[in-house]
């Protein structure tokens, strides 16, 4: 593929990843989503009139934002609050993200750096539009003449999402009130097994963020990238079923990968930071660096 056309290939990737902040998004129509007086996500405007049935949890829409009520004060009381809204509203067709419930609970917060304000089932995010953390590893081998490859995983035909497609080698969503680095180990030995002693010398070295909207609601998100060099003699195993099989790469069929629809979105993103980083795309042959740039670190506003 040219050049010029891989690069269209990313840059649209990277626009749909972010297509919130997209002119003729639904942005514009959406509420702000308000606890205790601080934003953390964005409420479209069908699912606001579905939880104004509750107004004992749900403030009416006022200058443009849904609050949850005052007299829910504390952290449990709003999150046992909210899911008992939830758990009524599963038996909204109208809902699909609801279909596929799974008891996996994430903190609420806008920023990292705030106190947990509430906990959501994390299937449930994207109808409040807050932002959800999690961690990404690249796992990758470096040969003995300095060549790169990179291990990919291939997701389960049976996952509920993005089944069949290219992953990272192991990656995971932050469950309420867990770590980072637990949460980097936990994936690595239950997704590739990849044991501790391994999987605790990856290292910290960015985060990709981006908020995008699609029918099932706001999806802002923000992932913790950790690279991690395996041993050459060291082969990923399928471990808990949420992967099939995994594959080494060099890097050339990596990037070659990246522009298809081969790929889980934002995994793509994660490797291509992965590839700036690393120098295998440069600002003097890749016109699109700025953008690139750019799309991997978008904040929720």
């Amino acid at each position: 593929m040219a050049n010029s056309a891989w690069s269209e290939k990313i840059l649209a990737l990277l626009r749909r990843m972010n297509n919130f902040y997209l002119p003729g998004s639904g942005r514009a129509a959406c509420y702000r989503f308000e606890i205790d007086g601080a934003q953390v996500g964005w409420i479209p405007p069908d699912v606001a009139s579905l939880l104004t049935r509750y107004p004992e949890v749900f403030s009416p829409p006022q200058g443009g934002a849904v609050s949850l009520c005052r007299s829910l004060d504390s952290y449990g009381k709003r999150s046992e609050a909210v899911d008992a809204v939830l758990q009524t509203l599963r038996q909204d067709s109208s809902l699909t993200c609801l279909r596929g419930w799974r008891d996996e609970q994430c903190d609420v917060m806008f920023s990292q750096c705030q106190c947990c304000m509430s906990r959501l089932s994390c299937c449930t995010t994207g109808l409040f539009g807050v932002k959800r953390y999690g961690v990404h590893i690249n796992g990758y081998t470096v040969s003995d003449s300095g060549e790169v490859s990179m291990w990919l995983a291939r997701r389960s035909p049976h996952k509920q999402t993005y089944p069949g497609l290219l992953d990272n080698v192991a990656a995971g969503g932050l469950a309420a009130g867990v770590g980072i680095k637990h949460t980097l180990v936990k994936e690595c030995q239950e997704e590739a097994c990849i044991p501790a002693a391994i999987a605790e010398k990856a290292h910290p070295v960015t985060t990709v963020s981006y908020t995008y909207e699609d029918e099932e609601g706001v999806f802002a998100e923000s992932q913790f990238v950790f690279d991690l060099e395996l041993p050459l003699e060291f082969k990923p195993k399928v471990g808990d079923g949420e992967v099939q099989d995994f594959y080494l790469l060099p890097i050339d069929k990596v990037k070659e990968l990246l522009s298809t629809d081969d790929f889980k979105p934002n995994s793509a993103m994660v490797v291509l930071d992965f590839l700036i980083r690393h120098s295998f795309i440069e600002p003097d042959t890749e016109p699109c660096y700025q953008e690139f740039v750019a799309g991997l670190h978008q904040t929720l506003e």
